[in-house]
């Protein structure tokens, strides 16, 4: 069996805000906070040097620049900060995304994570089963290029016999795949062939749930263990009260029929994991909040993670660690705008945590 168990110290990671999801007050674009070189890269260097272990660049063909591009860029602008890069399954040539993926890895010096996406490819549309299929199939072969090793593979998707790139990641190993889901299909890939596995998100019993099943599910069906990751914003202030009124003034300028088009135009908007977003959201009380410190009002214009850890510092942090506690072995945050609540955060929570990538971990 693999030997993945829960880190005693979590990894903390920020979000790059890739996918043109940075507002002052959502549902309302500013074009100084769009998706761009400029404006992203500001962001991930600001966590870089605010120590976080890890940066989510998350992809989407619609919704702004090039995550591929950005990370090549990014990774000679950064130092210590590991590079979580989102990869859309079956969304390029196998073998030249092996190739890229280990070329950012050397440009980045070993600092190159991968969040598996298993979305529908721009374009093209597939019933969940065989899209998960597909999700497996390049997951293995792809690990098996990245570990240096020849290919003779011949799946529904898959049909490859070659040699592996000389390009090799610093390791000389597959770095380690992020990946959530929440339909069977999904969970099942990722009992099968995820390092890490990401959820949204919900109250701690849920999460705790969560994690009971998908070790269940990996160690019966798979002989494997797994990390366990938590996707969710967080807004911090001095007092609870300050950070309350930031989460409503956050809404402020929200009308539903604009929440509805954003959510709407994610790729994933109709999955499994952004019902129970809604579900999360339909179940709060009045203020938004469905437990403690756990406010649900940015998912009414968020197609994905839809909550946020909102307190004072001690709220925040009592909080991630209430999730640490049934599980969660990694975090990525995020907030609006992300380069300022990533100062906060770094000033008022992160250097209460004992925080370490994830990264090591993997190296075998």
């Amino acid at each position: 069996m693999s030997a993945m168990s829960t880190p005693e110290t979590p990894e903390i990671s920020w979000f790059g805000a890739l996918c043109d999801d940075d507002y002052e007050f959502l549902g309302q674009p500013d074009p100084g906070l769009a998706s761009s070189w400029g404006h992203c890269s500001d962001i991930v260097r600001g966590a870089d040097r605010n120590g976080f272990d890890n940066v989510l660049l998350p992809s989407g063909y619609t919704l702004g620049i090039d995550s591929t591009a950005f990370a090549a860029a990014i990774a000679t602008h950064t130092d210590q900060i590991n590079l979580l890069l989102a990869v859309r399954m079956g969304e390029m040539w196998l073998p030249q995304l092996a190739r890229q993926l280990a070329t950012i890895d050397r440009m980045a010096g070993g600092r190159l994570c991968i969040n598996i996406i298993s979305s529908d490819i721009p374009g093209e549309a597939l019933d969940s089963a065989p899209r998960y299929q597909r999700t497996r199939e390049w997951m293995q072969v792809l690990r098996q290029l990245l570990d240096g090793e020849p290919i003779d593979f011949h799946g529904d998707f898959v049909d490859l016999e070659l040699e592996p790139p000389r390009a090799r990641t610093v390791s000389g190993t597959c770095p380690p795949f992020y990946f959530g889901g929440f339909s069977p299909a999904a969970k099942d890939v990722a009992a099968a062939e995820a390092d890490v596995f990401l959820t949204w998100p919900d109250t701690v019993a849920a999460v705790g749930a969560t994690v009971d099943e998908m070790t269940a599910l990996a160690a019966d069906r798979y002989d494997r263990s797994l990390i366990y990751g938590l996707r969710a914003h967080v807004i911090v202030r001095e007092t609870e009260a300050d950070a309350r009124a930031a989460a409503e003034r956050l809404v402020s300028k929200l009308d539903a029929d604009t929440g509805d088009a954003i959510r709407n135009r994610s790729l994933d908007a109709a999955s499994v994991g952004v019902a129970r977003q809604s579900e999360l959201r339909e179940n709060a009380a009045d203020d938004g909040f469905v437990e403690e410190s756990l406010w649900t009002g940015v998912g009414r214009a968020r197609s994905g993670a839809g909550a946020a850890i909102v307190g004072d510092p001690d709220q925040v942090l009592a909080k991630l660690r209430a999730y640490q506690g049934v599980g969660i072995g990694a975090f990525i945050l995020s907030g609006y705008t992300h380069r300022a609540e990533c100062d906060l955060f770094a000033q008022h929570v992160l250097p209460r945590l004992d925080h370490a990538p994830l990264k090591p971990r993997f190296r075998r």
